[in-house]
Parts: structure tokens; sequence; C-alpha cells
């Protein structure tokens, strides 16, 4: 039995993945108002009834897609920062990627549909604080910043609300060329005041 119990929590992982990658797709190719629960489960390849079983409401669906990705993202970002070294400047242009990858464009379609939807904000905004919280954490880690020191602890904030804004002005237009010199300034300021 316990056999059989492993194969079905394997399957429920598999399609849980499988509808959370889905729905990132949507969202970025489709906006909020494009991601719907049937085109997900579409997309995923799993029945309707597999997508209602997991996630009863598009909220659930598109807040879980997003925390999972986000973690996934977290790790793939200490990974990539463990290859490039600590220098200010690695480690400012990895957190400005990590900012104008899909993961961002999806956030940016909950938040803007949460401004006006009063169900999905009280699931996004929670979500927006662990996944910031965890990201300044990691920024904290990753510059080697001593918060302990006078405005560090801010200096770090102002670094993700930077490269949060560059990530802003991607959306429309490809702002990688900017973003680059942007980043590289930054660094050097950030450099100094760590």
């Amino acid at each position: 039995m316990a056999v059989e119990a492993r194969r079905q929590a394997d399957r429920t992982r598999e399609t849980r993945r499988k509808l959370m990658e889905a729905t990132v797709e949507c969202l970025v190719d489709r906006g909020w108002a494009g991601t719907t629960t049937t085109v997900v489960a579409e997309l995923a390849g799993v029945s309707r009834g597999a997508q209602l079983h997991h996630f009863r409401t598009r909220g659930e669906l598109v807040a879980a897609a997003v925390e999972h990705l986000g973690a996934e993202s977290v790790a793939h970002l200490r990974d990539r920062a463990a290859q490039v070294g600590g220098s200010t400047a690695a480690v400012v242009g990895l957190i400005a990627d990590f900012y104008a990858s899909d993961l961002f464009t999806a956030a940016l379609e909950l938040w803007v549909a949460a401004r006006t939807d009063p169900d999905l904000r009280t699931v996004v905004v929670p979500l927006e604080v662990r996944l910031g919280r965890e990201t300044h954490r990691l920024a904290v880690e990753l510059l080697d910043a001593d918060e302990t020191r006078p405005g560090v602890r801010e200096a770090v904030q102002i670094t993700l609300d930077l490269v949060r804004g560059l990530a802003l002005a991607n959306q429309l237009t490809d702002d990688a060329k900017r973003r680059a010199r942007i980043v590289r300034h930054w660094a050097g300021m950030l450099e100094a005041a760590l």
C-alpha cells in the first residue's frame, strides 16, 4: 500500500507542477484577463476536474503558482550567485535579472488585478509580503551585507526597489541595455554604502 500512496503523491506533485507552470505561462502570454482555469488546465494537459481538485478558484491557482515559482526562482538565484562569485556588481546584476524574468511579469499581472479585486487582494498581499521578505533576506545574504550598520538595510531595500522599477520599465520594451548601465552604476554606489 505504501508504494501506491507514493505513486499517488508523485502524481499529485506532477499535476500541481504542470498547473503552476501553465498558470505562469498563461499570465505572461495572456495577462490576468486571459488566464482562466479552463485555459490553464488545457495548457497543463490536465482535466478540469483535476485542476478544481487542487485549486478551487483562479485566485488560489495563480497565487500558488507565483509562490511556487518564486521559491524555485530564489533557489535558482542562489545557484547562479554561487557560480558568478560574490562581487556587488554580479549580485545586483543577478537580482535585476531575477526581477526582469517572466515570474515578475506574472506577479505584476496579479498585483494590478488585486488592486481592484478584494478577494484576490487577500491572497496576493500575504504572498507579496512573504516573497518580499525572502528576497530581501537573500539579497542581504548574497551581498554579505551587515544590516547592523546604519543605512545598510535601507541600501539593500533601495536595491530591490530599484530593480523592481527597472523590471517594470522592461514590460513594454526591451530595456536590457539601459538596465545594465543603471545596475552597474548603482552597484558602485551600493558597494560604497555596504
